[in-house]
């Protein structure tokens, strides 16, 4: 203030001494009034550089002055510093929040007032059928026409989800999502979108199992329970005795079974994945195999027409127990229900380096709806013939989860009328060929050679 004050008056007593040397006293005034004018000339000028800066808004380009206008401008410019990296840093929080939302597994979607889209990320894009292009500022309740979510949307209480079929959902390959709304600022909306499909159907799996195991238990447990009762209310002779000692024995090995395969996918479910450091002949695999097909078709009352590969000099990599469960399992799958007088083959050949063993049967075949599902848990295509054949439901479960646990795959082909083919495929790097010593001097596997 003193330095603008001070510049006003030199400018005053320069012009006034200049008028007064020129012409006298006249010259005074009129030097006075000239002193002022330049003065606030020079300073409107200033002032107008300092405007114009404030009205281009431009960060860069501040005008460098001295005295007020000078102060004011470095003041000026700081601010608008200022406030440039707090909105760089908001437009950065705003572009990680924005990267966040679209990476979420979860759909959202932001609804404005009356209900019309304002922008969602590709996940609700996916869950909802939603095109950016097509669909922004379209009314939610126009383009997710479930009946449950109408209800919901209007009925205005979101304090849960709703489950409704997605879009697109069909009963081949049904969808399902959880849909919750949240309200925010005036009168806006948050719509976030989950799929639960695996979800629901993990659940369902989970009921299935409980009610299966039950049953599967209950039953055995039935006839056993009946027996002893038997046995212990009527006086029977020894023969009668003996048959009843009999069925009690079969229906307890019935559930001897059963509580053995669910120990064995318990086991493979929470051990770790299996090492290369085992490594067991692919023969000794098949011959007891064979042994217990033969076995089983006794048991069973069947002829049937066994053909197995011959000796075959390959080593599979692995858990052996696993890997001898997995071929068990096809193999007495395909004996139990193929009737008597068909035929079960075992053929192993290579592939992509690696290993295919397929078992083929002639038994009725399995309808093209069925073929997904088979590797659940008491699946069963025929419950009442499966019931008679003694199997447990859970023998091709545990071959999926062993081939998995290998890095392989288990495959199903049949067709009703033609039979079945259930196969199992291991990678490379768990087949080797078998390298042959001097005779007398037994076998080992080779280290670098694949399967051949």
């Amino acid at each position: 203030m003193t330095l603008r004050i001070l510049a006003f008056v030199l400018s005053l007593a320069a012009g006034a001494l200049l008028g007064w040397l020129l012409q006298g006293e006249l010259g005074l005034a009129v030097g006075l009034a000239a002193g002022a004018v330049i003065w606030f000339a020079i300073d409107t000028w200033r002032a107008l550089r300092v405007v114009r800066w404030l009205k281009a808004a431009q960060l860069r380009g501040a005008p460098t002055l001295g005295g007020w206008w000078g102060e004011a401008a470095e003041r000026a410019r700081r601010a608008m510093a200022a406030r440039e990296l707090r909105a760089e840093d908001a437009e950065r929080r705003l572009d990680a929040f924005l990267d966040a939302i679209r990476a979420s597994p979860n759909g959202v979607v932001l609804l404005d007032a009356q209900g019309r889209i304002e922008w969602f990320n590709e996940t609700a894009g996916a869950h909802l059928g939603l095109d950016p292009q097509r669909d922004l500022q379209q009314h939610i309740v126009n383009l997710v026409r479930d009946p449950v979510f109408a209800a919901f949307y209007h009925g205005g209480h979101y304090r849960s989800d709703v489950v409704a079929e997605a879009p697109g959902s069909s009963a081949g390959r049904p969808r399902r999502l959880s849909l919750h709304l949240h309200p925010y600022g005036e009168g806006r909306r948050l719509l976030l979108t989950r799929d639960v499909t695996a979800v629901e159907h993990a659940e369902a799996m989970r009921r299935d199992f409980v009610a299966n195991v039950s049953h599967e238990i209950r039953t055995p447990l039935t006839v056993v329970a009946g027996f002893v009762e038997t046995l212990q209310t009527l006086d029977l002779d020894r023969q009668e005795q003996l048959r009843y000692l009999g069925l009690m024995g079969q229906q307890a090995q019935r559930m001897q079974t059963l509580v053995n395969d669910l120990l064995t996918l318990s086991r493979l479910e929470g051990s770790p994945l299996p090492g290369l450091a085992e490594w067991t002949p692919l023969a000794t695999l098949l011959a007891q195999s064979e042994q217990e097909a033969r076995a089983l078709a006794g048991s069973l009352g069947k002829t049937l027409e066994l053909q197995f590969p011959p000796p075959m000099a390959m080593v599979v990599g692995g858990a052996g127990s696993e890997l001898q469960s997995a071929v068990s399992n096809l193999v007495s799958n395909a004996v139990r229900y193929t009737p008597g007088g068909g035929r079960v083959e075992v053929v192993v050949r290579e592939r992509d380096g690696g290993m295919e063993l397929s078992v083929r049967d002639t038994g009725p075949g399995i309808a093209a709806e069925h073929l997904p599902r088979l590797t659940e848990r008491f699946y069963r295509v025929d419950r009442s013939r499966s019931r008679e054949s003694g199997g447990t439901g859970l023998g091709l479960a545990i071959v999926k989860h062993v081939v998995q646990r290998h890095g392989g795959d288990a495959r199903a082909e049949s067709a009703p009328g033609t039979g079945s083919t259930f196969s199992i495929v291991l990678p490379a790097a768990r087949v080797r060929t078998m390298e042959f010593t001097p005779a007398g001097t037994g076998e080992r596997p080779a280290t670098g050679s694949a399967a051949g």
